[in-house]
C-alpha cells in the first residue's frame, strides 16, 4: 500500500495510505472535443470507449511520488492531470497535481492495460476541495517534458477544461466507492502540437495563482532489452 505525503494548503503536512486508484479518461467538459479526440485515437488504432467519460480501476500500487519510473521501451509518456484523494471519508477530499504515465504501444490493444503499465505520480502539495471548489477552474495546469537536458512546455491549460472533482465524487459516492484512500485521476488536457511526448522526464504543476503550487517531477529510465 502506497503512503502519500502531502503539504495541505492552510493545514500543513499529512500522510494518507492509498487503497484504491481510479483513472478517469475522455473527461473533457466539451463533449464535441472529446468525441473528436476519440475519433483521432481510433485512426491510430486505439479502441474507442463504450461510454464517455471512462473510469479505469488500477492497482493501488500504481500511486507514487517517486522521482523516477522505469519503462520497457521508448513509447511511454505522461499526462498532466489533477487527482482527487479521499482522506478519512467522503467529506475529507483533497486535490493535488498528478501525472498519468501511459504505455502508448499497449494503448492500441487496451487503454486499461496501458494505464496499468505505468505509475500515477502524485504531487507534493494539496488543497482541501471544500476550500477551492469554486476557484479551481482558475488554477493553471501545465506540463513540461525534458529531452537531452532541455525542457519544453507540452501542456498548458486549466482544470476548467476537465470534468470537476465534484462530478467524480458524486459518481463514486453513488457507486459506494468514495472510500478512504481512494485516488481519482482527472483525465488530461490537450498536448501542444509538434512536441515530442516520448521524453526523458516529465514535470507537472497545478497552481492556484496565489503562490501555492503542487508539483510532480520524475525521470524516465529505459530498462535493458530482454534476454531472449
Amino acid at each position: 500500500m502506497a503512503l502519500i505525503r502531502l503539504d495541505v494548503v492552510g493545514s500543513g503536512p499529512r500522510e494518507i495510505p492509498i487503497s484504491y486508484v481510479l483513472n478517469g479518461g475522455y473527461a473533457g467538459r466539451d463533449t464535441a472535443q472529446v468525441q473528436h479526440h476519440v475519433d483521432e485515437l481510433a485512426e491510430l488504432g486505439v479502441p474507442a470507449p463504450t461510454t464517455i467519460p471512462t473510469l479505469y480501476p488500477l492497482s493501488a500500487t500504481q500511486a507514487t511520488q517517486a522521482g523516477s519510473t522505469q519503462v520497457q521501451h521508448g513509447r511511454t509518456s505522461g499526462e498532466a492531470e489533477w487527482a482527487l484523494i479521499v482522506g478519512d471519508g467522503p467529506d475529507d477530499l483533497l486535490v493535488t497535481a498528478a501525472c498519468d504515465h501511459t504505455d502508448r504501444d499497449l494503448e492500441v490493444h487496451s487503454v486499461a492495460w496501458s494505464k496499468q503499465a505505468g505509475p500515477d505520480v502524485l504531487g507534493d502539495v494539496a488543497w482541501r476541495l471544500s476550500d477551492v471548489e469554486d476557484a479551481l477552474d482558475g488554477f493553471s495546469l501545465r506540463a513540461w517534458v525534458t529531452h537531452d537536458g532541455a525542457e519544453t512546455l507540452i501542456q498548458d491549460g486549466s482544470p476548467s477544461q476537465l470534468l470537476p472533482p465534484r462530478y467524480w465524487a458524486d459518481r463514486l459516492d453513488e457507486a459506494g466507492l468514495l472510500r478512504p484512500g481512494t485516488v481519482v485521476m482527472s483525465g488530461t488536457i490537450p498536448m501542444v502540437p509538434g512536441v515530442d511526448q516520448f521524453a526523458d522526464g516529465w514535470r507537472v504543476e497545478l497552481a492556484d495563482g496565489e503562490g501555492n503550487v503542487s508539483r510532480v517531477a520524475y525521470e524516465v529510465e529505459m530498462l535493458p532489452a530482454a534476454w531472449e
